[in-house]
């Protein structure tokens, strides 16, 4: 794979005892230097005007003078410094980097990969939370469409936390699709089966809420009878993927069991999906707290693509899963299995 990175994603400082930290990166980075065919790509930042595309303006003005005065706490879980300004737009740009890479042909073992931070999926139009400040996929998003380079994107978000951010801003919109599984009654608190997409764009926003300990069995049976369907009869020019490992068994804040494989598999099928629909792909970094499970999860992807056949989960589905599981094929229309 080739991955957008910058260094000066690692100039945004959270502090020594914040769980989303500039060591992230550099776990990434130690992981997949055993590996080969890694290409990184040092993307340029993001316009201004690029993130006020999918930001509030008085906002986006708000984070620049709030970073311009040394920063601080804007909320209690979201850290910014002066670099993080910077940081932000970097991490952004590299995201609009992968996507327009996509479109321009980027595919196989050249699937681009973007590695920023801070990450964005919980930054709604007008605010920062969750560690993030701007929407990183939506800017991407947002920017090959303003272009005209692609008039319909999908975002698969397979964060373990809702991508409340990512569904607010495209909520009424048409030419974006946005899915998402994600633990049930974890932070924000968001991501219902009943949130399907406001007026006209009823249908383009569809959750997976999955019960805590919910597997790789669960994982794939979701993307398989649901999102994956969803996706192929929408039929998107882009297909991004918000992939944080945070679901992972070994994360130190989920209570998800999705295993390494897991995410190669989860791969395969996105993968699998742009082939049917001949969308263009690309991967946006989002969580991923513990740092083995993380450096693994992006190098599993990079392996899928190498090459590497992804394992069949070897157990069964939850049945409480596999129920929600139909509820949100019959609320989406999409028929019984």
């Amino acid at each position: 794979m080739r991955f957008g990175y910058s260094e000066t994603c690692l100039d945004h400082d959270t502090g020594p005892r914040h769980p989303e930290t500039a060591d992230r990166l550099r776990a990434i980075r130690r992981g997949l230097a055993k590996r080969h065919g890694v290409e990184y790509v040092d993307a340029p930042p993001a316009d201004k005007s690029t993130v006020a595309a999918v930001h509030d303006a008085d906002y986006v003005d708000e984070f620049e003078s709030f970073c311009a005065g040394g920063g601080g706490n804007w909320d209690p879980d979201t850290v910014a410094v002066e670099a993080s300004w910077d940081a932000a737009l970097t991490s952004a740009g590299i995201a609009e980097w992968a996507a327009r890479s996509a479109l321009d042909g980027a595919t196989g073992r050249d699937t681009p990969f973007s590695l920023g931070r801070p990450p964005g999926h919980h930054a709604v139009e007008d605010d920062a939370m969750g560690f993030c400040f701007f929407n990183n996929a939506a800017v991407a998003a947002q920017a090959v469409i303003d272009d005209g380079l692609a008039e319909r994107v999908a975002i698969f978000d397979w964060d373990v936390h809702h991508g409340n951010g990512t569904q607010d801003i495209f909520y009424d919109r048409e030419d974006v699709f946005y899915a998402s599984i994600h633990e049930d009654g974890l932070y924000p608190g968001t991501g219902e089966v009943e949130e399907t997409g406001a007026g006209d764009a009823e249908g383009t926003n569809l959750n997976v809420p999955l019960r805590a300990g919910a597997g790789d069995a669960d994982y794939a049976l979701s993307f398989d009878e649901a999102i994956g369907p969803a996706v192929e009869r929408f039929d998107p020019d882009l297909f991004i993927v918000s992939a944080g490992f945070d679901a992972h068994r070994h994360d130190p804040i989920s209570r998800m069991r999705v295993s390494t494989e897991g995410y190669a598999m989860l791969t395969e099928r996105v993968r699998d999906v742009c082939e049917n629909t001949d969308a263009a792909l690309s991967f946006v970094l989002e969580g991923g707290y513990g740092l083995d499970t993380l450096s693994e999860g992006v190098a599993i992807v990079h392996e899928t693509f190498d090459g590497r056949l992804a394992m069949s989960p070897d157990e069964d589905p939850d049945q409480k899963n596999a129920e929600l599981v139909d509820t949100v094929r019959d609320v989406h229309g999409l028929g019984s299995k």
